[in-house]
């Protein structure tokens, strides 16, 4: 278990936009920083991250929090694991104490998964480097393809023995047990005994962004026809083949920086890239192009050039991938390599500064590469050109930016010699029969809506009054708490002359502690469950930490920020995101007369309290005959005249709260 110490010093050291920054491309915005959400598929940034409140927020998904509660959400880590890989990326040494035996109990599924796949991980390594076996057969085959001892260090290769249980034998002698072997797919239970899935094969561990394995690529080595020639984990809870790219953890550096990714088919190609000193390339494993592995690049830059082979077929077969990449919309280029020559063969006799030279010159446009891939085969066939020119409007119709597409039907005009009019109108009919479907489908989903509407026609959401007033004063408590100010007291005192007046003082007070003591002396209780459990926290915080900032109190919450809190932290920050200012508009916020606003607040919140006797007390009055009412009117009309006067006093402030 991990101490307190280790815990406090990790949340101190750490940044919120540095530890995001590795997972999604940020940008600065003005304090904040901004970026496309890692959460949900969208093409606008609505994904804020604030390195002064050390949160961060994500408006199209509503999730939201700190550094630890990021990497729960985005990599499925437990706390613990997260503290761990915070504590790794900062050096930080973590202490460590017992483990009770409920905690071990408690070890989640998950996390067993990922433990079992990381002794794999070291354990191929170390036979391939290590054994007689390892170096004879494995070994020897990285260097044949010419990876050097760092590359092969640096991507963990390994190599499975030709024995049938070596592995899961050497794993249940550390006590790892057999069920987690099997559902990470590293080994196959047999009623008679359980066997090696990768034997006699060479291992490449697939990583997550954050560097976790979750699974593996094995290439076996002999001519075996009955067998594979590469072979991958199974889907498992943790590995979903549709959801990886290999190289990612090492790329994702890179291609945040250099705003480029280069997509190619195989874990050679990416190795090989590597060691020729081009490090932002990924591989989509062998399999079709899927859009959740697009979003994963997404997350770090907007542009892709997809790397293929030299030969025609595998060309043609492979650019259905380029209208996923444009449905995503994102900037998609391809180059392909001379003849008989892959990723991999090509980085391996070329040298960095040719290799670059080559990907610059190279690197087409989809609408250039189409053309020149399939021209040669239409030019002297009306029908074969007709055909392609439609496949090249298809492809310019699935790109959601206008002006884009608009530029890339010019282009397709130029270089197919075709008017822009055919083109324009062919482009129009695409989208028209899309704008179609869509509608199709709203419909029936409207049907839906309106048999769920009239089942109760005169539903009516009612405005939480009370609701919205409980949480501006959460709010005010959250991003001012700590701030002291000067607040107006009303006070009822005797005169010379022994009449009753008002006098106004002030007093200089913390904003919470003007809130604590407004709503004691009023003896107010949150009606909101959510929100009382948050005042109580906040008000427990600030009166034993006074003078710490807000920001300790997020760390106090350890395991995450409720997302409430995390909402009304980062509410501000849609003024950046919408550029508000950049359009010369200026929201006013309550910190501008931070003391007029928690007193407003206040009154508010009375008043709503008096409107709520008042209406209680009218409904107490009895209508029966002889019924002796005069002391509730009597109460009714005292409150009234309070409410009067906090009326007077509010102005119009509390129609802000409907």
């Amino acid at each position: 278990m991990i101490s307190k110490a280790t815990i406090d010093t990790v949340f101190e050291t750490t940044r919120v936009e540095e530890v995001i920054g590795d997972f999604v491309q940020l940008k600065r915005a003005g304090s904040n920083f901004k970026g496309l959400s890692p959460f949900s598929d969208e093409r606008s940034p609505s994904f804020m991250v604030s390195p002064v409140k050390q949160i961060w927020k994500d408006f199209s998904t509503g999730k939201g929090g700190n550094s630890v509660a990021f990497l729960m959400e985005h990599e499925h880590f437990t706390y613990p694991e997260a503290i761990r890989y915070l504590a790794k990326k900062y050096n930080i040494e973590i202490e460590e104490t017992e483990q009770t035996d409920q905690e071990k109990a408690n070890t989640d599924i998950r996390e067993s998964m990922y433990l079992v796949s990381e002794f794999a991980k070291s354990y191929f390594h170390k036979t391939l480097l290590n054994s007689e076996e390892g170096k004879a057969i494995g070994l020897s085959y990285f260097k044949e393809r010419g990876f050097t001892a760092e590359t092969i260090k640096k991507f963990s290769l390994g190599y499975s023995p030709e024995t049938w249980d070596a592995f899961t034998k050497e794993a249940l002698g550390k006590g790892y047990k057999l069920e987690f072997l099997e559902s990470t797919g590293l080994t196959i239970a047999r009623e008679d005994r359980p066997f090696d899935r990768f034997k006699s094969r060479v291992m490449f561990p697939i990583q997550s962004m954050s560097g976790r394995v979750l699974g593996f690529g094995g290439r076996i080595l002999t001519n075996d026809k009955k067998s594979a020639k590469y072979l991958n984990s199974p889907e498992s809870d943790i590995y979903h083949k549709s959801k990886v790219l290999y190289g990612i953890f090492q790329a994702k550096q890179s291609i945040a920086k250099l705003n480029n990714c280069f997509l190619v088919e195989g874990y050679t190609d990416v190795i090989q890239f590597n060691q020729a000193g081009i490090e932002n390339v990924v591989a989509s494993s062998g399999t079709a192009l899927t859009p959740d592995q697009i979003r994963l690049i997404n997350r770090l830059t907007k542009n892709i050039t997809v790397l293929f082979d030299g030969d025609a077929a595998g060309l043609r077969a492979s650019i259905r991938g380029i209208d996923l990449i444009l449905e995503e919309g994102m900037n998609v280029k391809v180059c392909a390599f001379p003849d008989g020559e892959d990723p991999d063969s090509f980085a391996k006799k070329t040298s960095y500064d040719d290799l670059v030279v080559y990907l610059e010159n190279n690197a087409k446009d989809f609408i250039q590469f189409k053309a020149s891939l399939l021209m040669n085969e239409a030019k002297n066939d009306p029908i074969k050109k007709a055909d392609l020119i439609r496949d090249m409007v298809s492809s310019i119709s699935k790109i959601p930016d206008r002006i884009q597409r608009e530029i890339y039907i010019q282009e397709c005009s130029r270089i197919m010699d075709i008017s822009e009019q055919v083109l324009v109108s062919t482009l129009a009919q695409l989208l028209q029969k899309d704008v179609a479907e869509v509608g199709k489908k709203q419909k029936t989903e409207q049907k839906s809506f309106e048999v769920i509407k009239n089942e109760n026609p005169e539903a009516v959401e009612k405005v939480d009054v009370l609701g919205n007033v409980e949480r501006e004063i959460i709010r005010i408590l959250l991003l001012y708490g700590d701030r002291t100010e000067n607040f107006e007291e009303i006070l009822m005192k005797s005169n010379g002359e022994g009449e009753i007046i008002e006098v106004t003082e002030y007093k200089e007070l913390k904003v919470f502690q003007k809130i604590f003591l407004s709503l004691q002396e009023d003896e107010v209780e949150f009606a909101s469950p959510i929100f009382k459990v948050i005042y109580e926290d906040l008000m427990n915080y600030y009166l034993q930490n006074e003078n710490s900032g807000i920001d300790k109190y997020i760390n106090h919450l350890q395991s995450g920020v409720p997302q409430e809190v995390t909402t009304i932290m980062m509410e501000d920050e849609k003024y950046v995101l919408h550029d508000w200012i950049g359009q010369n508009i200026f929201p006013k916020t309550i910190e501008d007369t931070l003391n007029q606003g928690v007193s407003d607040t206040l009154f508010t919140l009375r008043w709503f309290l008096i409107s709520e006797i008042i209406e209680n007390l009218k409904n107490s009055i009895s209508n029966e005959p002889g019924s002796d009412n005069m002391e509730s009117l009597s109460m009714v009309m005292s409150y009234i005249d309070l409410r009067g006067k906090f009326s007077r006093k509010l102005g119009r402030v509390v129609v802000r709260y409907h």
